[in-house]
C-alpha cells in the first residue's frame, strides 16, 4: 500500500461578526460563486500563517486567533489529495477590501444556503457550525464521487 501522496495544501475562513458572515464571490476560470475566503499554503509556512495572510490578501482584514475547525479533503483515483484547513474567527482589524480572486462583502449566516454556493460550501458549513464533525471528504471512484462527513 501506497504511503506517500501528492498533497496540496490550502486554507479557508469563515470570518464572522454577530449574524452576518464574510464572503467572497469567487472569480474563478471554471466556476463563479460564493465561498469563505482561502488559499494556498506556501512552502516553508505554516498552516495558521497562510490563513492569516491569506484573509489579508482577499479581504484586507487582518484575522486574529483563528480556530482550525475541520478539514475538507478530496482524494482522486491517482492517488493525489487536496486539503483544506477549515478555520473560523469572530477577531479582526482593518478595512475591508476585495482582490483579483472575487469581490468581498457581509451576508446573514441564515441566507447562505440561497446562495450560489460552490466548491461543495453546503457541506462544509456543516462542519464549520456543527462543533462534533471534522471532516468533509470526497473520493474520486471511476466518474463517481463518494462523499462522507464525520
Amino acid at each position: 500500500m501506497k504511503r506517500n501522496n501528492s498533497v496540496v495544501l490550502t486554507n479557508m475562513c469563515m470570518i464572522y461578526s454577530g449574524t452576518k458572515v464574510l464572503v467572497q464571490n469567487k472569480i474563478d476560470d471554471k466556476e463563479k460563486g460564493i465561498v469563505f475566503p482561502g488559499g494556498h499554503v506556501e512552502c516553508m509556512e505554516s498552516i495558521y500563517d497562510s490563513v492569516i495572510r491569506e484573509m489579508k490578501e482577499e479581504t484586507g482584514l487582518t484575522i486574529y486567533n483563528p480556530i482550525l475547525c475541520g478539514l475538507k479533503e478530496y482524494e482522486y483515483d491517482t492517488g493525489e489529495r487536496y486539503i483544506v484547513f477549515l478555520f473560523k474567527t469572530n477577531e479582526f482589524s482593518g478595512e475591508l477590501q476585495s482582490s483579483c480572486e472575487g469581490d468581498v462583502f457581509w451576508i446573514e449566516k441564515a441566507d447562505l444556503l440561497s446562495q450560489n454556493l460552490i466548491w461543495d460550501m453546503e457541506e462544509m458549513l456543516q462542519v464549520f457550525e456543527n462543533d462534533l464533525l471534522t471532516e468533509y471528504y470526497a473520493k474520486k471512484v471511476g466518474e463517481e464521487w463518494l462523499e462522507q462527513i464525520v
